[in-house]
């Protein structure tokens, strides 16, 4: 089987801040290019919004009472002018049609409320429902997905892209509906007004519309690569924070600020081209519609002189001139945030469209209870999908019967780990079948295979979360006693009652606030709260101190009785003990038997003892 993820185009985005340095601008239209120049994106969005009929129709409502108050407003000057100042107008009528202006304007402030509201409701909303649905199906996708993308490239589009979406959702959908329905709404009342004026106006909307369609365009791609350019200062950002220690060990701030700086300059540029561009958009939409309304007005200016039309009329007829000018001057703007929206969508759509590689088959077989624990590798072939022109492992063969401990030496690369990252089925191998108690995990549901391993890595993987929290991660279900009884049981428990707040003390970002014994122990703990009957250890001691290394292997030995286990060790002197050890050098078994057997020969296993032991003895 294939394990292989698809080339295709839109995923090269992913893992951009690989690119060499001082690389080109990128063109930002490598991704969805058949989407470059339309707000099909934003389709998503729509759909997501349409979850919430409620607070949809209620939005429209108040955009629609908003729309024909700000319309009102006109016709109540109308009347005030025509009527209220007309000759023999006395102040109770001035003050009639002041009440009625002072009406509507309380009418929109309610509307304007009412859609503030629901707007910014379904905005957020939105944005939690896209984060979660992109948060989900991430946590589907296997691990080679995040060897080719970026995991901070991945985290920056869940929070500039989505608040991106939330702007768009709970402001520029709006504005561009109320500016749409006031500049529909004014047109009609114009020309209910004079129709001969606004005949004049009505031609220069396609002085509007040309340039919007031509900037748009353009703009569109300008956005798209700003976006990824905020993306890179994103992740960049989180690279050099997380490595700190190493960046001022090596006296690197300089050259981590000059490389920050031509990141932001980079940014800044593409931002520069986004801007000149709405800039020009808005200067000649501007230019011809307040243009075209200062010659109408003239005209209609020299018709009251004449006395065809009321001072009322082209009173009216300015301020609702000015206002469809500012709906199509302001949909100008609206239509480029609207581009952005889509870029941002788009982004987010790719997160949303990907599938796992590994996933459960339509029909799973179901794996033997009680849990045997053995384990069979045959004839397995892998490559990795970074790298699938070398081997990891070559037409390897391995059987690991219940309760057996075996440990796997070797040089680095020679694929030990791979062996791991298989057993769970993280990746699917090209060719040769692995099994579980019998059954090929291509056939499983891969949760199932998971729940019958505990892995305690080379480092001891903590969360940004409490004692607590991180110990039951191998047993979500675990009560208090049992998290105490694993911790006494991985030498943990001495510490985790000096903490400030015992199992409540926070841990600090990946468990920073403990030292790396202390963090390898919780791992272990961990492992047992799963009680899984398939132990994998990677490295387990190979960085501790010797005291460190005495506790915690004192714990493993707790943890591997009644186990099948698989170590992976440097340091021979911590598989001495196993039942059988396994050589490998270049993805293949070179050698095996017993420590005894190994050390008596002349192959590979013979020279590593000979060079540690000789190393330590001396």
């Amino acid at each position: 089987m294939d394990a292989t993820p698809r080339k295709i185009s839109r995923k090269r985005r992913f893992g951009r801040g690989s690119r060499a340095e001082g690389a080109g601008p990128d063109t930002g239209t490598d991704i969805g290019t058949g989407e470059a120049r339309s707000l099909k994106p934003l389709r998503m969005v729509y759909s997501a919004v349409a979850n919430y009929p409620g607070y949809l129709a209620l939005a429209g409502l108040a955009l629609i009472i908003t729309a024909a108050a700000t319309l009102a407003i006109p016709a109540g000057f109308k009347m005030v002018i025509d009527r209220g100042f007309s000759a023999g107008g006395n102040a109770d009528d001035i003050g009639r049609w002041f009440r009625y202006l002072l009406m509507i304007v309380a009418v929109l402030a309610a509307g304007t409320a009412m859609r503030f509201y629901f707007v910014s409701w379904l905005g957020e909303r939105v944005v939690a429902d896209i984060r979660l649905r992109v948060h989900r199906n991430l946590l589907r996708l296997a691990p080679a997905f995040y060897e080719e993308n970026s995991p901070k490239e991945i985290s920056s589009r869940m929070t500039s892209d989505t608040a991106l979406i939330e702007q768009v959702v709970g402001t520029t959908v709006s504005v561009a509906l109320r500016n749409l329905l006031m500049a529909i709404g004014g047109t009609i009342y114009l020309f209910y007004l004079v129709p001969g004026l606004t005949i004049g106006l009505v031609l220069i909307i396609p002085a509007i519309v040309i340039p919007i369609t031509y900037f748009g365009r353009r703009l569109r791609t300008v956005s798209r690569t700003s976006q990824d350019r905020v993306a890179d200062i994103g992740a960049m950002v989180t690279e050099v924070l997380s490595a700190m220690k190493i960046v001022q060990g090596f006296n690197q701030e300089k050259r981590e600020a000059d490389r920050f700086q031509e990141a932001v300059e980079r940014t800044f540029g593409v931002a520069r081209r986004r801007i000149l561009i709405r800039a020009a958009m808005t200067a000649i939409v501007i230019l011809f519609v307040f243009g075209g309304i200062t010659i109408l007005v003239w005209r209609g200016a020299t018709a009251v002189s004449e006395g065809t039309i009321t001072g009322g009329t082209i009173a009216a007829f300015v301020l609702t001139a000015g206002l469809v000018a500012g709906a199509f001057g302001s949909l100008t703007e609206v239509y480029g945030d609207l581009l952005r929206g889509a870029g941002a969508a788009s982004r987010l759509g790719e997160l949303l469209e990907e599938t796992p590689d590994i996933a459960p088959p339509a029909r799973p077989q179901s794996l033997p209870v009680p849990p045997r624990g053995s384990l069979s590798f045959r004839n397995v072939t892998f490559r990795y999908p970074t790298r699938p022109d070398v081997a990891a492992l070559k037409d390897f063969s391995l059987e690991v019967e219940p309760g057996e401990t075996v440990a796997i030496v070797g040089p680095s690369g020679a694929g030990k780990s791979t062996i791991f990252q298989l057993a769970e089925r993280f990746y699917d191998p090209q060719a040769g079948t692995i099994r579980l108690d019998g059954v090929a995990l291509t056939s499983a549901d891969p949760a199932d295979i998971r729940d019958r391993i505990a892995m305690v890595p080379q480092d001891g993987v903590l969360f940004s979360a409490n004692a607590r929290d991180n110990l039951r991660y191998g047993n979500w279900a675990a009560s208090d006693e049992q998290i105490w009884d694993a911790a006494r049981a991985a030498n943990a428990a001495d510490f985790l009652e000096r903490l400030p707040d015992g199992l409540d003390t926070y841990l600090g970002e990946n468990g920073t606030r403990l030292s790396g014994g202390q963090q390898q122990r919780l791992a272990i703990a961990r492992a047992l709260l799963r009680d899984a009957p398939i132990l994998l250890l990677d490295e387990a001691t190979s960085a501790l101190d010797a005291e460190s290394e005495r506790l915690v292997q004192d714990a493993l030995e707790r943890l591997m009785q009644d186990r099948t286990t698989l170590v992976i060790a440097h340091r021979l002197a911590t598989v001495r003990a196993a039942d059988r050890i396994v050589v490998m050098e270049d993805g293949a078994i070179v050698e095996q038997g017993t420590h005894a057997q190994l050390s008596s020969g002349e192959g590979l296993y013979a020279r590593l003892a000979t060079l540690q032991f000789g190393l330590e003895s001396a």
